[in-house]
Protein backbone atom coordinates (compact mmCIF):
# COMPACT_ATOMS: atom_id res chain seq x y z
CA UNK A 1 0.00 0.00 0.00
CA UNK A 2 1.21 3.77 -0.56
CA UNK A 3 2.46 5.97 2.16
CA UNK A 4 0.57 8.81 3.28
CA UNK A 5 2.60 11.73 1.72
CA UNK A 6 2.22 9.65 -1.73
CA UNK A 7 -1.30 9.35 -1.30
CA UNK A 8 -1.87 12.26 -0.74
CA UNK A 9 0.20 14.51 -3.66
CA UNK A 10 -1.84 11.87 -6.11
CA UNK A 11 -5.13 12.95 -4.62
CA UNK A 12 -4.82 16.57 -4.69
CA UNK A 13 -2.78 16.25 -8.59
CA UNK A 14 -6.24 14.33 -9.47
CA UNK A 15 -7.83 16.94 -8.39
CA UNK A 16 -5.69 20.09 -10.03
CA UNK A 17 -6.10 18.29 -13.35
CA UNK A 18 -9.81 17.70 -13.05
CA UNK A 19 -10.23 21.47 -12.06
CA UNK A 20 -7.14 23.73 -12.82
CA UNK A 21 -9.10 26.61 -12.92
CA UNK A 22 -10.88 26.36 -9.61
CA UNK A 23 -8.36 28.67 -7.90
CA UNK A 24 -10.44 29.24 -4.59
CA UNK A 25 -11.50 25.19 -4.97
CA UNK A 26 -7.73 24.09 -5.37
CA UNK A 27 -6.81 26.81 -2.25
CA UNK A 28 -9.38 25.04 -0.05
CA UNK A 29 -8.42 21.66 -0.74
CA UNK A 30 -4.80 22.38 -0.77
CA UNK A 31 -5.19 23.96 2.37
CA UNK A 32 -6.88 20.86 4.00
CA UNK A 33 -4.58 18.25 2.91
CA UNK A 34 -1.30 20.18 3.75
CA UNK A 35 -2.18 19.13 7.77
CA UNK A 36 -3.79 15.43 7.19
CA UNK A 37 -1.05 13.47 6.68
CA UNK A 38 -0.84 12.45 10.58
CA UNK A 39 -4.38 11.28 10.47
CA UNK A 40 -3.81 8.98 7.15
CA UNK A 41 -0.58 7.51 8.39
CA UNK A 42 -2.43 6.97 11.82
CA UNK A 43 -5.91 5.18 9.80
CA UNK A 44 -4.38 3.44 6.24
CA UNK A 45 -8.06 2.18 5.43
CA UNK A 46 -8.43 5.92 4.65
CA UNK A 47 -6.05 5.02 1.88
CA UNK A 48 -7.51 1.39 1.65
CA UNK A 49 -11.29 3.13 0.95
CA UNK A 50 -10.13 6.14 -1.33
CA UNK A 51 -11.54 8.74 1.09
CA UNK A 52 -9.68 11.41 0.36
CA UNK A 53 -10.91 11.71 -3.68
CA UNK A 54 -14.66 10.67 -2.80
CA UNK A 55 -14.78 13.65 -0.12
CA UNK A 56 -13.13 16.46 -2.71
CA UNK A 57 -15.45 15.10 -5.27
CA UNK A 58 -18.90 16.47 -4.48
CA UNK A 59 -21.93 14.08 -4.27
CA UNK A 60 -23.70 16.62 -7.21
CA UNK A 61 -23.62 20.02 -8.46
CA UNK A 62 -27.04 21.89 -9.63
CA UNK A 63 -26.27 24.88 -12.64
CA UNK A 64 -29.34 26.38 -13.58
CA UNK A 65 -30.50 29.79 -14.70
CA UNK A 66 -33.09 33.02 -12.85
CA UNK A 67 -34.45 34.76 -15.23
CA UNK A 68 -36.33 37.71 -14.19
CA UNK A 69 -37.84 41.27 -14.60
CA UNK A 70 -36.27 44.10 -13.20
CA UNK A 71 -38.49 47.54 -12.41
CA UNK A 72 -37.91 48.82 -16.24
CA UNK A 73 -39.60 45.74 -17.64
CA UNK A 74 -36.69 43.94 -18.56
CA UNK A 75 -35.96 40.70 -18.84
CA UNK A 76 -32.23 39.79 -16.99
CA UNK A 77 -30.77 36.60 -16.57
CA UNK A 78 -28.45 35.03 -14.06
CA UNK A 79 -26.58 32.07 -13.40
CA UNK A 80 -27.24 30.03 -10.25
CA UNK A 81 -25.36 26.80 -8.15
CA UNK A 82 -26.07 24.76 -5.69
CA UNK A 83 -23.12 22.34 -4.58
CA UNK A 84 -24.77 19.24 -2.54
CA UNK A 85 -21.15 18.20 -1.31
CA UNK A 86 -21.43 15.89 1.61
CA UNK A 87 -24.21 13.93 3.37
CA UNK A 88 -22.06 11.72 5.53
CA UNK A 89 -23.05 12.72 8.86
CA UNK A 90 -26.65 14.58 7.95
CA UNK A 91 -28.68 16.22 5.12
CA UNK A 92 -26.71 19.19 2.87
CA UNK A 93 -26.28 22.76 5.01
CA UNK A 94 -24.91 25.71 3.97
CA UNK A 95 -25.54 29.24 2.86
CA UNK A 96 -26.62 30.72 -0.16
CA UNK A 97 -24.75 33.60 -1.70
CA UNK A 98 -25.58 36.39 -3.68
CA UNK A 99 -22.70 38.02 -5.41
CA UNK A 100 -21.11 39.17 -9.06
CA UNK A 101 -18.23 36.49 -8.01
CA UNK A 102 -20.16 33.80 -7.72
CA UNK A 103 -19.02 30.98 -9.55
CA UNK A 104 -18.84 27.19 -9.46
CA UNK A 105 -15.16 27.80 -7.60
CA UNK A 106 -16.67 29.63 -5.08
CA UNK A 107 -19.47 27.55 -4.13
CA UNK A 108 -17.35 24.64 -4.55
CA UNK A 109 -14.83 25.68 -1.93
CA UNK A 110 -17.54 27.22 0.42
CA UNK A 111 -18.87 23.76 0.35
CA UNK A 112 -15.82 21.75 0.98
CA UNK A 113 -15.19 23.90 3.84
CA UNK A 114 -18.65 23.35 5.74
CA UNK A 115 -18.61 19.92 5.51
CA UNK A 116 -15.30 19.95 8.11
CA UNK A 117 -17.22 23.22 9.67
CA UNK A 118 -20.68 21.69 10.23
CA UNK A 119 -18.77 18.48 11.52
CA UNK A 120 -16.56 20.47 14.59
CA UNK A 121 -20.14 21.38 15.58
CA UNK A 122 -21.26 18.09 16.56
CA UNK A 123 -24.48 18.59 15.32
CA UNK A 124 -26.08 15.92 12.10
CA UNK A 125 -25.29 18.11 9.36
CA UNK A 126 -23.61 18.19 6.39
CA UNK A 127 -22.24 20.12 3.90
CA UNK A 128 -23.19 22.40 1.10
CA UNK A 129 -23.28 25.47 -0.32
CA UNK A 130 -25.18 27.55 -3.46
CA UNK A 131 -26.02 31.29 -4.65
CA UNK A 132 -26.35 33.38 -7.58
CA UNK A 133 -24.22 36.44 -9.49
CA UNK A 134 -26.91 38.46 -8.83
CA UNK A 135 -26.06 41.61 -7.16
CA UNK A 136 -28.76 42.56 -4.70
CA UNK A 137 -26.68 46.17 -4.06
CA UNK A 138 -28.79 48.65 -5.75
CA UNK A 139 -31.64 46.81 -6.76
CA UNK A 140 -35.15 47.39 -4.96
CA UNK A 141 -37.23 45.37 -3.13
CA UNK A 142 -39.33 44.51 -5.77
CA UNK A 143 -36.43 43.77 -8.13
CA UNK A 144 -34.85 41.28 -4.95
CA UNK A 145 -38.41 39.91 -4.82
CA UNK A 146 -39.02 38.85 -8.59
CA UNK A 147 -35.27 37.28 -8.73
CA UNK A 148 -35.67 35.82 -5.47
CA UNK A 149 -39.14 33.71 -6.37
CA UNK A 150 -37.06 32.63 -10.09
CA UNK A 151 -34.39 31.12 -8.35
CA UNK A 152 -36.66 29.13 -5.73
CA UNK A 153 -38.68 28.15 -8.57
CA UNK A 154 -36.19 26.00 -9.87
CA UNK A 155 -34.13 24.98 -6.47
CA UNK A 156 -36.97 23.91 -4.38
CA UNK A 157 -37.17 20.73 -7.01
CA UNK A 158 -33.63 19.96 -4.72
CA UNK A 159 -34.37 20.91 -1.36
CA UNK A 160 -35.97 19.81 1.94
CA UNK A 161 -35.45 19.59 5.63
CA UNK A 162 -34.37 16.21 5.17
CA UNK A 163 -32.50 16.53 2.21
CA UNK A 164 -31.19 20.26 1.65
CA UNK A 165 -31.23 22.92 3.60
CA UNK A 166 -29.91 26.17 2.76
CA UNK A 167 -29.50 29.19 4.55
CA UNK A 168 -28.50 33.19 4.22
CA UNK A 169 -24.91 34.38 3.14
CA UNK A 170 -23.38 37.81 1.68
CA UNK A 171 -25.75 38.95 -0.15
CA UNK A 172 -28.49 36.99 1.10
CA UNK A 173 -29.66 38.46 4.94
CA UNK A 174 -33.61 38.16 6.41
CA UNK A 175 -35.32 39.79 3.29
CA UNK A 176 -33.69 37.50 0.78
CA UNK A 177 -34.65 34.20 3.08
CA UNK A 178 -38.14 35.57 3.76
CA UNK A 179 -38.75 35.89 -0.60
CA UNK A 180 -37.20 32.59 -1.05
CA UNK A 181 -39.70 30.80 1.74
CA UNK A 182 -42.79 32.33 0.44
CA UNK A 183 -41.79 31.18 -3.01
CA UNK A 184 -40.92 27.40 -1.53
CA UNK A 185 -44.49 27.88 0.48
CA UNK A 186 -46.46 28.66 -2.44
CA UNK A 187 -45.40 25.57 -4.21
CA UNK A 188 -44.86 22.78 -1.50
CA UNK A 189 -46.58 23.84 1.77
CA UNK A 190 -45.67 25.11 4.97
CA UNK A 191 -42.56 23.68 5.81
CA UNK A 192 -39.90 25.97 8.38
CA UNK A 193 -36.93 23.23 8.47
CA UNK A 194 -36.59 24.10 4.73
CA UNK A 195 -34.58 27.31 5.02
CA UNK A 196 -32.22 28.90 8.31
CA UNK A 197 -31.95 32.53 9.03
CA UNK A 198 -35.87 33.10 8.60
CA UNK A 199 -37.75 35.79 10.22
CA UNK A 200 -39.07 35.07 13.69
CA UNK A 201 -42.49 35.00 12.50
CA UNK A 202 -41.53 32.22 9.85
CA UNK A 203 -39.92 30.29 12.21
CA UNK A 204 -36.87 31.69 12.69
CA UNK A 205 -34.61 30.74 15.57
CA UNK A 206 -33.61 34.12 18.19
CA UNK A 207 -29.84 34.99 18.10
CA UNK A 208 -29.57 33.69 14.54
CA UNK A 209 -28.69 37.08 13.19
CA UNK A 210 -25.99 37.47 15.83
CA UNK A 211 -24.84 34.07 15.89
CA UNK A 212 -21.61 33.85 13.50
CA UNK A 213 -20.71 37.00 14.60
CA UNK A 214 -20.79 36.16 18.33
CA UNK A 215 -19.55 32.90 17.83
CA UNK A 216 -16.25 34.13 16.80
CA UNK A 217 -15.78 36.17 19.58
CA UNK A 218 -16.37 33.31 21.96
CA UNK A 219 -13.57 31.05 20.21
CA UNK A 220 -11.55 33.76 19.94
CA UNK A 221 -11.85 34.63 23.55
CA UNK A 222 -11.34 30.80 24.61
CA UNK A 223 -8.02 30.97 22.35
CA UNK A 224 -7.19 34.21 24.00
CA UNK A 225 -7.42 32.98 27.68
CA UNK A 226 -5.65 29.75 26.94
CA UNK A 227 -2.34 31.80 26.10
CA UNK A 228 -2.90 33.79 29.13
CA UNK A 229 -4.81 36.98 27.33
CA UNK A 230 -8.33 38.40 26.86
CA UNK A 231 -10.22 40.83 24.78
CA UNK A 232 -9.71 43.61 28.01
CA UNK A 233 -8.25 46.76 26.81
CA UNK A 234 -7.28 45.60 23.52
CA UNK A 235 -7.86 47.42 19.83
CA UNK A 236 -9.24 45.37 17.60
CA UNK A 237 -9.99 45.18 14.28
CA UNK A 238 -13.22 43.48 12.42
CA UNK A 239 -13.46 43.81 8.12
CA UNK A 240 -16.38 44.62 6.67
CA UNK A 241 -19.56 45.92 8.01
CA UNK A 242 -22.63 43.36 7.53
CA UNK A 243 -24.11 40.67 9.78
CA UNK A 244 -20.92 38.96 10.91
CA UNK A 245 -18.69 42.12 11.59
CA UNK A 246 -21.65 44.15 13.58
CA UNK A 247 -22.24 41.38 15.75
CA UNK A 248 -18.30 40.77 16.46
CA UNK A 249 -17.79 44.39 17.10
CA UNK A 250 -20.51 44.44 19.25
CA UNK A 251 -19.87 41.24 21.55
CA UNK A 252 -16.21 42.10 21.58
CA UNK A 253 -17.28 45.55 23.08
CA UNK A 254 -19.45 43.55 25.98
CA UNK A 255 -15.57 42.04 26.59
CA UNK A 256 -14.22 44.95 27.15
CA UNK A 257 -12.10 45.25 23.48
CA UNK A 258 -12.32 48.08 21.45
CA UNK A 259 -13.17 47.97 17.79
CA UNK A 260 -11.68 51.13 16.12
CA UNK A 261 -12.13 50.16 12.63
CA UNK A 262 -14.80 48.06 10.02
CA UNK A 263 -15.05 48.35 6.66
CA UNK A 264 -16.94 47.75 3.10
CA UNK A 265 -16.27 47.04 -0.55
CA UNK A 266 -15.41 50.65 -1.15
CA UNK A 267 -13.17 51.91 2.12
CA UNK A 268 -12.71 52.13 5.82
CA UNK A 269 -14.21 53.77 8.91
CA UNK A 270 -11.41 54.38 11.62
CA UNK A 271 -13.04 55.45 15.24
CA UNK A 272 -10.12 55.44 17.72
CA UNK A 273 -13.07 56.04 20.71
CA UNK A 274 -14.56 52.75 19.64
CA UNK A 275 -17.09 52.04 16.61
CA UNK A 276 -20.51 52.74 17.50
CA UNK A 277 -22.46 49.81 16.69
CA UNK A 278 -25.64 51.38 16.93
CA UNK A 279 -24.58 53.66 13.98
CA UNK A 280 -23.25 50.72 11.63
CA UNK A 281 -26.30 48.12 12.20
CA UNK A 282 -28.81 51.54 11.00
CA UNK A 283 -26.97 52.20 8.12
CA UNK A 284 -26.25 48.68 6.89
CA UNK A 285 -29.40 47.11 7.98
CA UNK A 286 -32.17 49.41 8.11
CA UNK A 287 -31.13 52.10 5.31
CA UNK A 288 -28.86 49.82 3.47
CA UNK A 289 -26.40 52.63 3.34
CA UNK A 290 -22.31 52.82 2.32
CA UNK A 291 -20.12 52.62 5.72
CA UNK A 292 -18.24 56.49 4.40
CA UNK A 293 -22.07 57.53 5.80
CA UNK A 294 -20.74 57.09 9.72
CA UNK A 295 -18.54 59.91 9.69
CA UNK A 296 -21.54 62.44 9.02
CA UNK A 297 -22.88 61.37 12.47
CA UNK A 298 -19.33 60.91 13.96
CA UNK A 299 -17.26 64.02 12.76
CA UNK A 300 -14.31 62.72 15.16
CA UNK A 301 -14.32 59.19 12.90
CA UNK A 302 -12.20 59.29 9.52
CA UNK A 303 -13.14 57.52 6.58
CA UNK A 304 -10.48 56.24 4.29
CA UNK A 305 -10.54 54.35 0.75
CA UNK A 306 -9.35 50.96 0.04
CA UNK A 307 -8.58 47.54 2.13
CA UNK A 308 -8.90 48.50 6.20
CA UNK A 309 -5.73 46.22 6.76
CA UNK A 310 -3.64 49.54 5.01
CA UNK A 311 -4.19 51.84 8.19
CA UNK A 312 -1.40 52.73 10.05
CA UNK A 313 -2.72 52.66 13.64
CA UNK A 314 -1.09 50.19 15.93
CA UNK A 315 -3.72 46.79 17.14
CA UNK A 316 -3.59 43.43 19.02
CA UNK A 317 -6.33 41.65 17.24
CA UNK A 318 -8.05 41.03 13.60
CA UNK A 319 -11.13 39.50 12.93
CA UNK A 320 -11.47 39.48 9.21
CA UNK A 321 -15.20 39.28 8.24
CA UNK A 322 -15.61 40.42 4.57
CA UNK A 323 -14.93 38.09 1.91
CA UNK A 324 -12.24 35.09 0.74
CA UNK A 325 -8.56 35.89 0.21
CA UNK A 326 -8.50 40.05 2.10
CA UNK A 327 -5.31 38.59 3.52
CA UNK A 328 -2.12 38.32 1.15
CA UNK A 329 1.05 37.15 3.01
CA UNK A 330 2.59 40.59 2.31
CA UNK A 331 -0.26 42.11 4.08
CA UNK A 332 0.07 39.08 6.92
CA UNK A 333 3.50 40.69 7.48
CA UNK A 334 2.23 44.09 7.93
CA UNK A 335 -0.11 43.18 10.86
CA UNK A 336 2.46 41.32 12.65
CA UNK A 337 4.69 44.60 12.50
CA UNK A 338 1.74 46.35 13.94
CA UNK A 339 1.74 44.30 17.05
CA UNK A 340 -1.11 41.99 15.73
CA UNK A 341 -0.54 38.45 17.68
CA UNK A 342 -4.32 37.20 16.98
CA UNK A 343 -6.11 36.70 14.11
CA UNK A 344 -9.49 34.71 13.52
CA UNK A 345 -11.48 34.20 10.83
CA UNK A 346 -15.36 35.52 10.56
CA UNK A 347 -15.16 35.20 6.67
CA UNK A 348 -14.99 32.27 4.77
CA UNK A 349 -11.20 31.98 4.19
CA UNK A 350 -9.79 35.39 4.61
CA UNK A 351 -6.38 34.60 4.56
CA UNK A 352 -4.92 33.06 1.46
CA UNK A 353 -2.01 30.58 1.97
CA UNK A 354 0.92 32.56 2.15
CA UNK A 355 -0.88 34.63 4.99
CA UNK A 356 -1.44 31.41 7.19
CA UNK A 357 2.50 30.72 7.05
CA UNK A 358 3.02 34.53 8.02
CA UNK A 359 0.94 33.46 11.07
CA UNK A 360 2.65 30.01 11.59
CA UNK A 361 5.87 31.29 11.42
CA UNK A 362 5.45 34.73 13.79
CA UNK A 363 2.98 32.27 16.31
CA UNK A 364 0.41 34.50 15.96
CA UNK A 365 -2.60 32.78 17.88
CA UNK A 366 -4.48 32.08 14.73
CA UNK A 367 -8.45 30.08 14.07
CA UNK A 368 -9.33 29.05 10.92
CA UNK A 369 -12.79 30.29 9.48
CA UNK A 370 -14.06 26.57 9.57
CA UNK A 371 -13.65 26.86 13.52
CA UNK A 372 -14.24 30.45 13.99
CA UNK A 373 -16.54 31.20 11.91
CA UNK A 374 -19.18 28.30 12.67
CA UNK A 375 -21.59 29.67 15.28
CA UNK A 376 -23.94 30.65 11.96
CA UNK A 377 -24.58 27.25 11.21
CA UNK A 378 -24.20 25.72 14.50
CA UNK A 379 -27.31 27.95 15.10
CA UNK A 380 -28.97 27.48 11.72
CA UNK A 381 -28.99 23.71 13.01
CA UNK A 382 -30.68 24.80 16.08
CA UNK A 383 -33.36 26.49 14.31
CA UNK A 384 -34.10 23.20 12.35
CA UNK A 385 -34.34 21.59 15.57
CA UNK A 386 -36.94 23.80 16.90
CA UNK A 387 -38.59 23.58 13.67
CA UNK A 388 -38.56 20.04 14.17
CA UNK A 389 -40.25 20.30 17.44
CA UNK A 390 -42.09 22.90 16.87
CA UNK A 391 -40.82 25.37 19.23
CA UNK A 392 -38.91 28.35 20.34
CA UNK A 393 -36.71 29.27 22.39
CA UNK A 394 -35.32 32.16 24.37
CA UNK A 395 -32.42 34.38 23.33
CA UNK A 396 -30.63 33.42 26.43
CA UNK A 397 -30.99 29.69 25.89
CA UNK A 398 -29.74 29.84 22.21
CA UNK A 399 -26.83 32.03 22.91
CA UNK A 400 -25.93 29.71 26.04
CA UNK A 401 -26.13 26.77 23.69
CA UNK A 402 -23.68 28.52 20.89
CA UNK A 403 -21.44 29.46 23.52
CA UNK A 404 -21.31 25.74 24.56
CA UNK A 405 -20.42 24.72 20.65
CA UNK A 406 -18.06 27.31 20.33
CA UNK A 407 -15.92 26.36 23.25
CA UNK A 408 -16.41 22.82 22.51
CA UNK A 409 -15.31 23.85 18.74
CA UNK A 410 -12.21 25.26 20.26
CA UNK A 411 -11.32 22.52 22.90
CA UNK A 412 -11.42 19.98 19.97
CA UNK A 413 -9.16 22.03 17.66
CA UNK A 414 -6.38 22.49 20.63
CA UNK A 415 -6.76 19.12 22.20
CA UNK A 416 -6.51 17.29 18.64
CA UNK A 417 -3.85 19.28 17.54
CA UNK A 418 -2.14 18.56 20.49
CA UNK A 419 -3.04 14.64 19.87
CA UNK A 420 -1.69 14.50 16.05
CA UNK A 421 2.37 16.10 17.22
CA UNK A 422 1.28 19.55 16.41
CA UNK A 423 0.46 21.59 19.43
CA UNK A 424 -0.63 25.53 19.04
CA UNK A 425 -1.44 24.39 15.54
CA UNK A 426 -5.83 25.56 14.93
CA UNK A 427 -5.82 24.76 11.27
CA UNK A 428 -4.35 21.17 11.54
CA UNK A 429 -6.37 20.52 14.31
CA UNK A 430 -9.70 21.87 13.00
CA UNK A 431 -9.52 19.86 9.64
CA UNK A 432 -8.29 16.65 11.54
CA UNK A 433 -10.89 17.29 14.23
CA UNK A 434 -13.41 17.76 11.73
CA UNK A 435 -12.37 15.14 9.40
CA UNK A 436 -12.43 11.95 11.88
CA UNK A 437 -15.85 12.49 11.90
CA UNK A 438 -16.77 12.66 8.29
CA UNK A 439 -14.18 9.72 7.28
CA UNK A 440 -15.71 7.65 9.91
CA UNK A 441 -19.06 8.07 8.87
CA UNK A 442 -18.38 7.29 5.50
CA UNK A 443 -16.46 4.29 6.30
CA UNK A 444 -19.35 2.53 8.33
CA UNK A 445 -21.73 3.01 5.26
CA UNK A 446 -19.48 1.90 2.48
CA UNK A 447 -18.82 2.92 -0.84
CA UNK A 448 -21.94 5.25 -1.92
Amino acid sequence: MENATDYIAKVYKKVEQRDPNQVEFLQAVKEFFDTIEPVIARHPKLIEENILERIVEPERIFQFRVPWTDDQGNVQVNRAFRVQFSSAIGPYKGGLRFHPSVNQSIVKFLGFEQIFKNSLTGLPIGGGKGGSDFNPKGKSDFEVMRFCQSFMTELQKYIGPDVDVPAGDIGVGGREIGYLFGQYKKLNGFGAGVLTGKPIPMGGSLARTEATGYGLVYFTDEMLKDAGKSFAGEKVVVSGSGNVAIYAIEKVHQLGGTVIACSDSNGYILDLDGIKVDTVKRLKEVERKRISEYVTEHPTATYVEGSVWELEEEFQIALPSATQNEISGATAEKLVKQGVYAVAEGANMPSDLDAIKVYQTNKVLYGPAKAANAGGVAVSALEMSQNSIRLSWTFEEVDSRLKDIMTDIYVQCRDVAKEYGAEGDFVTGANIAGFLKVSEAMLSQGVL
